[in-house]
């Protein structure tokens, strides 16, 4: 009689533990296959599932650039940039083109200083300016180090994509921020990924290391910064159809 009554009891607590059993299984297993369902090269808003991978590859194609002013008096600057298969006009001697900011070498133009490259933790090589674009703070440099030129993003970055930017913040080589996009115009991506002095010119990929725009000026006591797109490189810096990298709908 009472093994009848306990095993009551026991089928009894089963039926009623089972579906906060099943509840919890659900409520951990949803996450993990969603990882799984959101493959970063279909889905913008996901992190990358291989960041060591990423951040290898991106900084091993990003390098730190010097401009030197010959007067002794105006002072040199320093910054970020990232190597694109984009043709120059300076010669063989230069196998790279790197893209950075206007004004990181805005004291090196029409022969008022000279540009020198450095990679991760690497010596420094010559560079000469190749193009600029002061109105939307862009340029392009030819450089006598081979740096492997990043992949160019074929979609535009929404509010809310992930994105990571690469460069010398500060002038620590290789530095890395995360974030996300918080809206954007044509031109000008706006991203919470914290930029410092020696960023400007490095680049902002998306979470298949692929650039999106060039990191450009920071934003003081706001909680975001800003990035030059793929869009304004078209404007001087490198040739697309009407103007455009990104096609609209």
């Amino acid at each position: 009689m009472e093994n009848n009554i306990a095993q009551k009891i026991t089928a009894f607590a089963t039926i009623i533990a089972l579906p906060f059993a099943l509840g919890a299984f659900i409520l951990t297993w949803a996450p993990a296959q969603q990882f799984y369902l959101s493959d970063p090269r279909g889905d913008g808003y996901v992190p990358p599932r291989g960041i060591e991978k990423l951040i290898t590859k991106v900084q091993e194609s990003t390098v730190t650039i010097f401009c030197e002013p010959n007067d002794p008096k105006v002072l040199g600057s320093f910054g970020s940039g990232w190597a694109i298969d984009l043709d120059h006009s300076q010669g063989k001697r230069y196998p790279t083109t790197l893209i950075t900011n206007h004004h990181v070498i805005d004291e090196c133009l029409d022969g008022k200083g000279k540009v020198r490259v450095a990679s991760l933790y690497g010596d420094k090589y010559q560079a000469v300016i190749d193009n600029w674009d002061e109105e939307n703070d862009l340029a392009s440099i030819a450089s006598a180090l081979e740096v492997t030129p990043l992949k160019l993003s074929e979609y535009e970055p929404y509010a809310g994509y992930w994105v990571a930017a690469i460069g010398s913040a500060d002038g620590y080589e290789g530095s890395v921020a995360f974030g996300n996009v918080l809206n954007g115009t044509k031109l000008e991506i706006l991203m919470t990924a914290p930029l410092s002095h020696g960023n400007s010119g490095g680049p902002l990929v998306d979470n298949e290391g692929n650039v999106v725009g060039t990191n450009t000026f920071g934003q003081i006591d706001e909680q975001y910064n800003g990035a030059m797109s793929l869009n304004a490189l078209c404007i001087k810096i490198m040739e697309c159809e009407k103007n455009v990298f990104w096609k609209e709908d």
